[in-house]
């Protein structure tokens, strides 16, 4: 494995090549950029499970479930009787499979319920796009954002996974970058003052490459941002390579069993070479298990957390 450059070196190579990528040269220079989080000490990996990987057993709340579909099986309160069953010590409630409506009632019983079965809330995650220009669209994404906040605070988890977006009909890769500036840093401060971190993905669009993703992160001016690491997302011709140069800024990681590097198949993610990425970065928390085979989950699940239980106590 190439081993991750020094700090200076990582500077000098976002500077380089930060301003030689698409778009990135018009992004605004900040008067103090972001460096990589300085964590004192070994890594210190702890396991999760998001409630994504049992995506088509949840009722999704983001769309409308059709008049004949029979109940989902699965709710959130069993799901984390599932983390506790299976030895996570946290586990990622994906907002998407809340009920359609709640109150700060059910936040509570459902953070009663984690506390009981030794269960941390390890964070959440939401569906936004930062990227609309001013307007209603962008005014509600970021509202979305921050009440998602307020729950996060009331269920105790300190990480929200949240998105960046792609260019919209109306606007530049260049201009797109800025507003998920903007929306990053009005909904930081927003999250700061309750404690609670957002973790923006290597998910496309925007951030769809490493350099992208850390010109971005680095040009936010909060201590309240880093990236929501996801093994699985870079497409690029090295993944792993990109994984690297990501690490030292995460804030949480998501594991995923396959990887697809550019102009190859799917294949078998190297969960060693993952797990030695992240302790030499010494990152120091939760590695969640966000599931996207093929494979029945209820087969693959148990069988990547017992693949990942040793690797991660080390």
């Amino acid at each position: 494995m190439t081993p991750i450059a020094p700090p200076h070196s990582r500077r000098a190579f976002l500077r380089t090549a930060g301003t030689a990528a698409t778009g990135l040269a018009l992004l605004p220079r900040p008067v103090r950029a972001i460096e990589p989080f300085l964590r004192s000490g070994p890594a210190h990996l702890q396991l999760s499970l998001a409630a994504y990987s049992f995506r088509d057993q949840f009722t999704d709340n983001t769309r409308p479930a059709p008049a004949t579909e029979p109940p989902r099986p699965l709710d959130i309160f069993q799901f984390v009787d599932y983390c506790a069953e299976h030895g996570c010590a946290g586990a990622e409630l994906t907002s998407y499979y809340f009920p359609k409506s709640f109150d700060e009632a059910f936040l509570l019983k459902l953070r009663r319920h984690c506390f009981l079965r030794g269960v941390d809330v390890s964070g959440t995650a939401v569906g936004n796009t930062f990227t609309h220009p001013a307007g209603p669209k962008r005014a509600a994404e970021i509202a979305h954002v921050k009440k998602w906040v307020d729950h996060a605070a009331i269920l105790g988890a300190p990480h929200i996974r949240v998105f960046a977006g792609e260019p919209q009909k109306s606007t530049t890769r260049e201009e797109a970058s800025k507003l998920c500036i903007a929306a990053l840093e009005e909904c930081a401060d927003y999250a700061g003052r309750k404690g609670i971190f957002l973790g923006i993905e290597n998910h496309g669009g925007i951030v769809a490459e490493a350099v992208e993703l850390l010109a971005i992160v680095r040009a936010v001016q909060s201590p309240w941002v880093g990236i929501n690491l996801d093994t699985g997302n870079f497409h690029t011709t090295d993944p792993y390579r990109d994984l690297e140069l990501i690490a030292p800024y995460a804030v949480n990681v998501q594991m995923k069993g396959e990887i697809t590097p550019r102009g190859q198949p799917k294949q078998a993610a190297d969960l060693p070479r993952l797990v030695k990425i992240l302790r030499a970065a010494r990152y120091q928390g939760y590695v969640v298990l966000e599931y996207e085979s093929a494979e029945d989950p209820q087969k693959g699940v148990p069988a990547l957390l017992e693949m990942m239980k040793p690797l991660l106590a080390g």
